[in-house]
């Protein structure tokens, strides 16, 4: 079974090479996460985490974006937040570069980020709510406009107006949205198969539950490669030719 915090991955690097299908199956948001110590700590909320990350002292680090969604996904939060929604935006551009030059990749992917944020390597670490929720350390949810949490059309056109480019391509942001699939290239694709399916029914999605993400009930099937999905993960999906805004 091969999994991704961006099933784009998936339909755009994976199908139809490796494989014939996927489900889409959780979702999530980003957040600021910060020791109790961290500089500007005793300052910060949702309201002016922007001016105490723009601050001389501090140090913001997240993902490489490159080759981690979150890491892509961290700049496109700084990007969303100079963008207009609804005729407001929460700072100006320069404002956002301040925050840019803030803020350093000390990682691959967000593995490590907790534990350099811990030691006082970074002062403020973005990523997934999901690992902020499960970490014991203060966190910050942030508004709608800037975490790529909202499955509306209103919210998906907002956040396609961020645009990362990296060394691995161009990245437009969307909705998070995770995908699963089994490669066809699979040792065990009936192992993989139950995987997919354990996530799309009760058990699985307590799981997800519990690590702060929130499930897709039913999973999300695109409705052109309904025919290629087994039938076990059929049962439990839902074909479908958009997930609101997004396109599988």
């Amino acid at each position: 079974m091969l999994g991704t915090s961006d099933f784009r991955l998936i339909r755009n690097r994976v199908l139809p090479d490796y494989g014939d299908w996927y489900a889409i199956f959780t979702t999530n948001s980003m957040s600021i996460q910060y020791r109790e110590n961290s500089p500007g700590a005793e300052d910060i909320s949702k309201d002016n985490w922007w001016e105490v990350l723009s601050r001389d002292d501090i140090t913001i680090g997240h993902s490489d974006p490159a080759i981690d969604p979150g890491g892509y996904r961290a700049v496109m939060m700084l990007q969303l937040g100079a963008e207009e929604f609804d005729g407001e935006r929460l700072y100006d551009e320069s404002t956002l570069d301040t925050l840019m030059s803030n803020t350093t990749i000390p990682t691959g992917t967000e593995i490590n980020l907790e534990w350099q944020l811990e030691s006082g390597d970074l002062d403020y670490v973005l990523y997934y709510q999901s690992i902020s929720a499960t970490s014991g350390l203060p966190y910050i949810d942030l508004q709608p406009e800037v975490d790529l949490s909202q499955v509306t059309n209103e919210h998906a056109q907002h956040y396609a107006k961020a645009e990362v480019e990296t060394k691995s391509g161009t990245f437009t942001g969307a909705p998070i949205a995770y995908g699963l699939t089994v490669p066809s290239n699979a040792r065990a694709p009936g192992r993989g198969t139950q995987w997919v399916k354990h996530f799309a029914t009760e058990p699985g999605q307590a799981i997800l539950d519990e690590q702060g993400l929130a499930p897709v009930d039913p999973v999300v099937v695109p409705a052109s490669s309904e025919d290629a999905v087994p039938d076990s993960v059929m049962d439990v999906a839902s074909a479908q030719s958009t997930l609101g805004p997004l396109e599988p």
